[in-house]
């Protein structure tokens, strides 16, 4: 239906696709994809089209309603979704930079070494897809978020060393927020409560509680409240034995400066 609105208000203002891509700052065959349904529009093609065709306000009114599937794998969308509502977020990982934090370079050198290689649009979606995710952060200011992150994940560079180091100072930058902390499990912490893998938690708007779990190729989106439970326990626990927000912080700065 966006998309049939899209090319309702663009021969309405008299352009073709060819004429009207440009305009907006999209391939003619990106505009094709997105009036014919078969690619979400970004924040940023609403924003233009909305502009250029004069819409009155209803390609913006229209996009409230699109539910974003492409770039996210299919077993994380349920999880997707409670994020967008959450009451409070937390995570932990052991592999990478949480995607909620990542810094769009760094999110390209993840999704450009993918195994096997993701085509060009394949990676443009995720990147879309991760862009909007990341607005959870600001958008919602009065959900809480815990960060759990390994201390070698945070040592190990993903891109250039510009890259490594613009990414440890917008931790630090989001670290600043009032809603979200940011805490290093150190690695002379012989053993931890997460030790069998990285997980997240949140609660939602009716105050019930969610887990996640992820592997390869495949996420478990738990709701059995004996199973959350034990994994709420393992996060407070991990919460003691990470360092604290302030040496968290001062470990950054260190890493930070070393880069």
């Amino acid at each position: 239906m966006f998309g049939a609105l899209v090319k309702f208000f663009r021969k309405q203002a008299g352009y073709t696709q060819e004429e009207f891509a440009p305009i907006v700052g999209y391939s003619v065959e990106s505009v094709s994809s997105i009036e014919q349904g078969r690619r979400l529009p970004s924040g940023k093609f609403v924003d233009s089209a909305e502009r250029v065709l004069d819409a009155g306000g209803a390609l913006k009114e229209a996009a409230k309603y699109l539910e974003r599937t492409k770039g996210l794998a299919n077993w994380f969308v349920p999880w997707a979704n409670l994020e967008k509502t959450a009451l409070c977020l937390w995570t932990y990982e052991s592999r990478m930079i949480p995607g909620l934090l990542q810094i769009e370079p760094y999110a390209q050198a993840l999704f450009e070494g993918r195994v096997p290689s993701l085509s060009n649009e394949e990676v443009e979606e995720k990147m879309i897809a991760r862009a909007e995710r990341k607005e959870l952060l600001t958008n919602r200011p009065n959900t809480a978020y815990s960060f759990i992150i390994e201390e070698h994940v945070l040592r190990k560079p993903m891109g250039s060393p510009a890259t490594h180091q613009a990414q440890i100072d917008h931790l630090l930058a989001m670290a600043g927020r009032r809603n979200i902390e940011i805490q290093v499990m150190p690695q002379i912490q012989e053993y931890h409560a997460g030790i069998d893998g990285p997980f997240r938690l949140l609660e939602t708007p009716e105050h019930q509680w969610r887990a996640y779990s992820e592997g390869q190729e495949n996420g478990l989106l738990i709701s059995d409240p004996g199973v959350v439970s034990m994994v709420q326990l393992r996060y407070a626990r991990m919460r003691s034995q990470a360092l604290s927000l302030e040496d968290s912080l001062s470990l950054l700065r260190e890493i930070r400066g070393a880069t």
